[in-house]
C-alpha cells in the first residue's frame, strides 16, 4: 500500500508540474526575448536622441556606451556604418527602419532593434542596436534551470509527504492486521488502537466490538461447561453415595433407598434444567417456578442428610415461623443452597446450620459451619478463588444464580464461616 500511495502521488504531482511548467517555460522564453528587444530599442532610442542635424553634413557623432554584449551603430543616408559597431552595410532591418519605422527583428543570429533618426520629416540616419541571440538563450536556459530546480524541489517534497502519508495510512492497517492475527492465534485480549483517521478508527472499533463479543461468547461457553460439570458432579455425588449405602446392606428393605435415589434423580434433572437456563446469554423473560421456603429446606435436608452423615457431619435446619410460607424461586434457590452445602462439606468443619429468617421484606438463608474462611470476603465469590482442592467455580456460580433471581449472596462472618443468601420473598 505504501508504494501505491507514493506512486500515485508522484504521478499526480508530475502531471501537475508538466501542465504548469511547459506553459510557464514558453512564457519565460517569450518574456525574456521581448524584454531584450525592448532593452535594445531603448538603447537605440537613447542613441538616436543624441544624433543632431549636423551629422548629415559629416560631423562626428559620439554614441552612448552600449550595454555589455550589445553592439550600437549609426548608419547614414547611404545606409553605411557611420560610427559605432555593426555590419558595414545596412541589413534588412536597418533598411526597413530607414523608411521611418522602428523595427525589431531577428537576423543572422542576432536580435536587432533599428530606430530611424529624423529631422523634420526627413530621415538622416538609422541607429541600430543588436545583441547575439546566444546571450538571450543563456538567460532563458538559466531561468529554465531555476524552474526545473523548483519543479524537482516540489516533486521531492511531494514524495516525502506521500511517504509520510502512506506510513500514516498503512501503519494503522498493519496494526489491525497484526491484531487480527493475534485474535486468530487465540489472543482474545488483543485490541486495535485508534489512529485519528475516522474510517480506520471505525474499522478498529467494529473489530474490537466483534472480538469482545467473541471473547464474551467463549467465556460464557467455558463458564457454562464449568458450571454444568460442577453442578452435575454435586448431584451425582449424592446419588452415588445413596446407591452405595444401599449396596452395603443388600438384605435391608431397598424401598427407602430407591425412593431417595429417585428423588435425587429428579433433582438431577432440575439441576440440568437450571444450568441450561443460566447458560442462555439473554433471559427469556419467564418467571421461575416458586416453592414454599419450608418445603424447599425440607427437600434440601433429605438430599444432604445422608451424605453428611456418612462423613460424620450433622445438618441442622432452623426455620423462623414468619418465613416458612415465603415463596422463593425454587429451582434457583435449591441450586444455590446445594452449592453452599457442598462448599461447607468440602472446605468447612463440624456441624452445618441452615437458618431461614425474614429480613425487611426479604428472605435470608444463612449457611454456617464451624470452620474459618481464609479467603478475603471481597474476593471469595470471584471465579477461580479457592483455598485448594477445588476449581473456584461453586461460589461464583452461586453468586450468578442469586443475581439472576434478583437476590444477593455475601459473606456475613468468617470465624465461624457464615454465608447468607438474600432473596426477594
Amino acid at each position: 500500500m505504501r508504494h501505491r500511495v507514493v506512486r500515485v502521488a508522484v504521478i499526480a504531482v508530475s502531471v501537475a508540474l508538466l501542465l504548469l511548467a511547459l506553459p510557464l517555460a514558453a512564457a519565460i522564453r517569450l518574456v525574456l526575448v521581448n524584454d531584450e528587444r525592448s532593452e535594445l530599442q531603448r538603447q537605440a532610442l537613447a542613441a538616436a536622441v543624441q544624433v543632431g542635424p549636423d551629422s548629415a553634413a559629416g560631423d562626428p557623432v559620439e554614441l552612448p556606451a552600449p550595454e555589455p554584449g550589445t553592439r550600437l551603430g549609426l548608419y547614414d543616408r547611404t545606409l553605411h556604418l557611420n560610427t559605432g559597431t555593426g555590419p558595414a552595410d545596412a541589413d534588412t532591418a536597418t533598411r526597413t527602419a530607414a523608411a521611418g519605422t522602428v523595427v525589431q527583428a531577428t537576423h543572422g543570429g542576432e536580435l536587432i532593434a533599428a530606430v530611424p533618426v529624423a529631422v523634420g520629416e526627413q530621415t538622416i540616419g538609422v541607429v541600430r542596436a543588436s545583441t547575439p541571440t546566444s546571450q538571450v538563450w543563456k538567460r532563458i536556459v538559466l531561468a529554465w534551470l531555476i524552474l526545473l530546480a523548483a519543479a524537482l524541489t516540489a516533486l521531492t517534497c511531494a514524495i516525502l509527504l506521500a511517504r509520510r502519508q502512506s506510513r500514516a495510512l498503512s501503519t494503522p492497517l498493519e496494526a489491525l492486521s497484526a491484531q487480527a492475527r493475534a485474535v486468530a492465534d487465540g489472543d482474545l485480549a488483543a485490541r486495535a488502537e485508534t489512529c485519528g483517521i475516522p474510517e480506520i478508527d471505525q474499522v478498529a472499533h467494529t473489530q474490537n466490538t466483534m472480538v469482545s463479543r467473541l471473547a464474551n461468547l467463549l467465556r460464557h461457553e467455558r463458564e457454562f461447561t464449568a458450571n454444568a460439570s460442577h453442578q452435575l458432579r454435586t448431584a451425582l455425588t449424592g446419588l452415588q453415595l445413596g446407591l452405595e449405602a444401599a449396596l452395603d446392606n443388600p438384605r435391608a428393605d431397598q424401598t427407602p433407598a430407591l425412593e431417595q435415589s429417585l428423588e435425587r434423580s429428579r433433582h438431577l434433572q432440575t439441576t440440568i434444567d437450571e444450568v441450561l437456563r443460566l447458560s442462555k446469554p439473554d433471559p427469556d423473560g419467564t418467571t421461575p417456578a416458586t416453592e414454599a421456603a419450608a418445603d424447599l429446606l425440607a427437600a434440601l435436608q433429605r438430599r444432604w442428610h445422608g451424605v453428611l452423615a456418612q462423613e460424620g457431619r450433622l445438618l441442622r435446619v432452623t426455620t423462623a415461623p414468619e418465613a416458612r410460607d415465603a415463596a422463593l424461586p425454587g429451582p434457583t434457590a435449591a441450586q444455590i443452597l446445594d452449592i453452599l452445602l457442598d462448599n461447607a462439606r468440602r472446605h468447612g468443619l463440624g456441624t452445618i446450620d441452615i437458618t431461614l429468617r425474614e429480613v425487611g421484606g426479604a428472605i435470608a438463608v444463612d449457611v454456617a459451619d464451624e470452620g474459618t474462611l481464609t479467603l478475603d470476603p471481597q474476593t471469595a465469590f470471584d471465579r477461580g478463588a479457592t483455598t485448594g482442592g477445588g476449581q473456584g467455580i461453586g461460589l461464583a456460580l452461586a453468586r450468578d444464580l442469586a443475581e439472576s433471581a434478583g437476590g444477593r449472596l455475601r459473606v456475613t462472618a468468617t470465624a465461624p464461616t457464615v454465608l447468607t443468601l438474600l432473596l426477594p420473598a
